[in-house]
């Protein structure tokens, strides 16, 4: 971990087309209902809320958070978050800063790009594709912002925010000042970091090395080589991938802004558990969706298991909470709120545990005053 010695901010941040006016940027609002700011729409209010869009104006919001006891909480683009429905009594900061910045190359060549953290993934998955650049054309269609993407090291379909993360910079609320970590000392894992369930840092900006290339990485989910019709391990122009990538969520109702009754999802509520190898040649045999993953560990699909757990395709869970019509996982509706989400997330892990013997962990994110 590098620790930064500058205090100053710049005003405009990789983003020539950001126009500051005479007057800070941050708007701050009272007793906001965080509902409406996640994908899930549930959840209490926020007793201060932050919408901040030139990080010239982070000093400010440090100064607004210091009147609050405890760390203040940060929001992006609220797609992977569940708001208690007490609300949240510590500060909550919408991240909303946007920018990208070609900044040279990396020592392997590599074309080293810096996002700010409010900056919407989807956006820079197509920024990236436009200029050539290969290493996110299988997160096409992961909603959330950048600054969200090492914390929970953000994968799909044979990517991960670990293949190209290069560095971070974040402000420490415990050291008070701004700091820069390098990709080692974020503490990848998967689908988890040393940012996942801490206070401790708000992230700033983030540096990613990206490969130029006219064709993709190699193709490694079979649903998305079907897609393409392409032997797994081919590679593809990138364009290409990505709109693949895109066909397979849209067919899961894993992009948001799908019409329909199934909107309201945090997408992956579990992670995809680690299996033993004995494990392993059982799912095999029972036809399970298996991956190796990065990290060396084969991993079964949450929905795969929550399908051989006799969930089926529509049905209720909990109040106002039930399995999407589309994929498996879960989905809010009328009459939801989060204690019925959270219950549901609880009998489908116990179910799925009693079936199979294998544990579901939840991914999703709790914030706020859970009891």
């Amino acid at each position: 971990m590098r620790l930064s010695t500058r205090h100053d901010w710049p005003a405009h941040p990789g983003n020539a087309h950001h126009h500051r006016g005479d007057t800070t940027s941050m708007r701050v609002t009272h007793g906001l209902p965080l509902a409406k700011k996640t994908t899930l729409g549930i959840g209490g209010p926020a007793a201060v809320y932050a919408d901040l869009q030139d990080l010239a104006d982070f000093p400010e919001f440090v100064s607004l958070a210091e009147s609050f006891p405890g760390a203040p909480t940060c929001l992006g683009a609220g797609s992977n978050a569940l708001v208690a429905d007490a609300g949240c009594s510590s500060p909550v900061l919408r991240m909303n800063t946007k920018g990208v910045r070609f900044v040279g190359e990396a020592a392997d060549g590599r074309t080293l790009v810096e996002v700010q953290a409010g900056h919407p993934l989807s956006d820079l998955v197509d920024t990236v594709l436009s200029h050539g650049l290969i290493g996110m054309e299988m997160l096409a269609g992961v909603p959330g912002t950048v600054g969200a993407t090492p914390v929970q090291n953000v994968g799909a379909y044979g990517q991960e925010i670990s293949d190209t993360l290069v560095e971070v910079t974040a402000w420490d609320w415990v050291s008070r000042r701004r700091v820069t970590l390098d990709a080692a000392a974020c503490g990848l894992g998967h689908r988890t970091s040393i940012f996942k369930g801490s206070s401790r840092w708000t992230l700033l900006t983030v540096v990613f090395a990206l490969q130029k290339s006219a064709l993709s990485t190699p193709i490694t989910y079979r649903l998305v080589a079907d897609q393409l019709d392409v032997p797994v391990g081919s590679r593809v122009p990138p364009a290409e991938a990505a709109e693949a990538v895109l066909a397979v969520r849209r067919g899961k109702g894993m992009v948001l802004g799908c019409p329909g009754a199934d909107r309201r999802t945090v997408g992956s509520v579990f992670y995809s558990p680690e299996v033993t190898s004995a494990q392993a040649r059982w799912l095999q045999d029972e036809g399970a969706s298996l991956n190796r993953f990065p990290d060396g560990m084969t991993r079964v699909s949450a929905s795969w298991l929550m399908r051989r757990a006799d969930f089926a395709l529509g049905s209720p869970v909990a109040e106002g909470v039930r399995i999407s019509h589309l994929h498996h996982t879960l989905v809010a509706g009328e009459g939801s709120s989060s204690a019925s989400f959270t219950e549901a997330i609880g009998t489908v892990a116990r179910r799925v545990m009693e079936r199979t013997g294998i544990r579901l962990v939840p991914e999703v994110d709790f914030l706020g005053d859970w009891s």
